[in-house]
């Protein structure tokens, strides 16, 4: 079977319809028009200001660590981040955006690991063993304090994952009210023709579970602590 290749669709959806009771519909389907949208309504108006406010306060909330910076003095805000979580090994996206940023020479610091410089393999096994885990957030949603990484090629998923902490450099620019204007953003993309990853990662904060009990316990099976580094790049 090639790869990608749908098998017996048209019977899978004609199977679906008749469960149904109704004709199959292959033509004519719109998008629903609803009459209230109050997820529209939720930090309307909002400056980037007030929503950097408002993902702070929540920060609290999730228990992430949060600090603030220039472009200009990110990279001594990052060694700042590492020093205090007592780490030296470190993973990194493979992102343009480090360049942009100024962070070439910490890229280059010791012990610093760029994901996808190996097979996948050594990857994940050094990425497993680092104590940091850096990435910038593609869209950041200010009610929750969700990051949301769009992965894929040299932006692995373990390295928000798998590391002991878990770094998030936060620009201005990312920062949206909620997932209503990032789920919207990325539909507004594929639209376009725009090639999405299939792994979209949604992140508040440090690994945590409520499910023992109901008691929560924070770092359960991710990082047990989280960093947003917010930079003002507007």
């Amino acid at each position: 079977m090639a790869k990608g290749t749908v098998q017996n669709q048209d019977a899978f959806l004609q199977n679906i319809a008749d469960k149904l009771g109704r004709e199959r519909r292959s033509e004519g389907v719109k998008r629903p028009q609803y009459k209230h949208s109050p997820q529209h309504d939720i930090l309307r108006g909002a400056t980037i200001k007030e929503m950097v406010e408002v993902l702070k306060e929540q920060c609290l909330a999730i228990h992430t660590d949060v600090k603030e910076s220039s472009k200009a003095d990110l990279e001594n805000v990052l060694e700042e981040v590492m020093k205090e979580y007592g780490a030296d090994k470190a993973v990194a996206w493979d992102d343009p955006r480090f360049t942009e940023y100024g962070l070439e020479s910490f890229l280059q610091r010791p012990n610093m690991t760029i994901w996808g410089s190996g097979p996948d393999e050594d990857n994940i096994r050094i990425t497993e063993q680092a104590e940091a885990g850096i990435t910038f957030a593609d869209y950041t949603l200010a009610e929750s304090g969700t990051v949301v990484l769009m992965n894929g090629g040299g932006r692995g998923q373990s390295v928000s994952l798998l590391p002991t902490y878990y770094i998030a450099i936060i620009p201005y620019s990312t920062i949206v009210p909620r997932i209503t204007q990032a789920a919207g953003e990325i539909h507004r993309r594929v639209e376009k023709g725009e090639r999405i990853p299939s792994c979209i990662n949604f992140i508040s904060g440090p690994s945590n579970s409520a499910d023992i009990e109901m008691n929560l316990v924070v770092g359960v099976h991710g990082p047990v602590r989280a960093c947003y580094i917010l930079v003002d790049d507007m």
